[in-house]
């Protein structure tokens, strides 16, 4: 039958959800300070060990003692003949760990244990709580809002308590008391306090871990997210690609009638989310990141990584969206420059352009035939002899 000693310690263990063994440490170690303060203000440098009995709760003290043969101070002496009860072969000078016990340790170590057990038993709990949570970071998390304090909304994960900054919540949310959250495990800072968990509910990855927990096929591999690109409560876009013949990524990330979409869109209080086709050709891939619009062509300029998009003219304002929402999200989704121009003003603007190269042709051949070349100059100036020449000429052909 377990003793009284031994249920309480499981109790506090369960309550503080650290191992019993972790508690008995420390309550050995906090009976070490209380037997080094029987021992004076000054006492010599000397090992001390306490052990528990985990059933009784019954502690024995073993010091480390000079074996000499006569003894002057009985706290860090002993004699060879009681040292050789312990350690037969012993030789004077060695030192020895002897059972030291106090007649009155008990009602010692209950007057100056208690603070440092309660003490220590709150740094295991910390140091537990973060070896627990120390290799999730990164990862999805569900926690209980408990309160507010500052802007931050405090959150209860099993032991440990994480925290919500205001730059991490989503604006449109309403946070309250015992609501169950999805949040993303960012940091874990360890200070003197304790644990400090930092989560959020505006990262993208948040996205990505929410897909893997509802798309089966995200998390064993065979199908991949490529790339997000997210405007928290407001509208995401993922764009995702197959990793095996004859799977189709988005229905895949869609389900069955919209369950698995809807599951994420629930959890998220109603932000949209477009699931589109990734494509190692940047021009499908840009058509695709504007969906739901439909896209005419696609010119690229790869210099500048900028691409102007040709869409039908009913569809403008769905491929720009409310404040240019859905194309600004196509930009970050593909990283590339998107221009939009509907193809009427695309040929209005061909037309124009054509115009103005006709015009500008047609000046310059009138320009050109207004001004003689200089060749044409030589020429005539050359048909052209001064009179006295001339005179000179027909005189000359008379006496001839």
């Amino acid at each position: 039958m377990k003793s009284d000693f031994y249920a309480a310690i499981s109790q506090i263990a369960a309550e503080r959800g650290i191992p019993r063994e972790a508690i008995i440490d420390v309550m050995e170690k906090a009976l070490v300070t209380a037997y080094k303060r029987t021992l004076g203000n000054n006492p010599p440098p000397t090992e001390i060990s306490v052990k528990m009995d985990p059933e009784t709760g019954v502690a024995r003290v073993y010091a480390e003692k000079q074996v000499v043969e006569e003894v002057y101070d009985d706290r860090f002496e002993v004699e060879l003949s009681v040292a050789r009860q312990v350690k037969p072969n012993v030789q004077i000078g060695e030192t020895i760990f002897i059972e030291s016990t106090p007649r009155d340790f008990g009602r010692i170590a209950a007057q100056t244990a208690k603070q440092v057990v309660l003490q220590g038993i709150k740094e295991v709990e910390r140091d537990y709580i973060y070896s627990e949570f120390m290799d999730r970071e990164g990862d999805l998390v569900t926690a209980t809002v408990q309160r507010m304090a500052k802007g931050n909304i405090i959150l209860e994960m099993g032991k440990a308590e994480a925290i919500l900054p205001p730059k991490e919540q989503v604006e449109s949310d309403r946070y309250y008391h015992g609501q169950r959250l999805r949040v993303y495990l960012t940091e874990i800072r360890r200070e003197e306090r304790g644990p400090r968990l930092i989560v959020s509910r505006v990262h993208k990855n948040l996205i990505l871990r929410l897909f893997e927990m509802e798309v089966p096929e995200i998390y064993n591999g065979t199908v991949e997210i490529k790339s997000i690109a997210r405007e928290p409560g407001l509208r995401t876009k993922v764009a995702v690609a197959a990793q095996q013949d004859g799977i189709d990524p988005v229905g895949s990330c869609v389900g069955m009638r919209g369950i698995r979409i809807q599951n994420i869109v629930n959890e998220l209080n109603g932000e949209k989310i477009d699931v589109v086709q990734w494509s190692s050709d940047p021009k499908e891939f840009i058509a695709n990141a504007l969906s739901p619009a439909q896209v005419v062509e696609v010119h690229l300029d790869e210099h500048d990584r900028a691409a102007m998009v040709v869409v039908p003219d009913k569809q403008l304002s769905l491929a720009i969206g409310r404040e240019g929402q859905n194309v600004r999200l196509a930009a970050k989704l593909t990283n590339w420059r998107i221009d939009i121009k509907s193809a009427t003003t695309l040929l209005e603007e061909e037309r124009e352009a054509a115009e103005a190269r006709e015009a500008a042709d047609a000046e310059a051949m009138a320009t050109e035939a207004a001004s003689p070349t200089p060749r044409s100059r030589r020429a005539k100036s050359g048909s052209t002899e001064p009179s006295s020449t001339r005179t000179r000429t027909m005189a000359r052909s008379e006496m001839t």
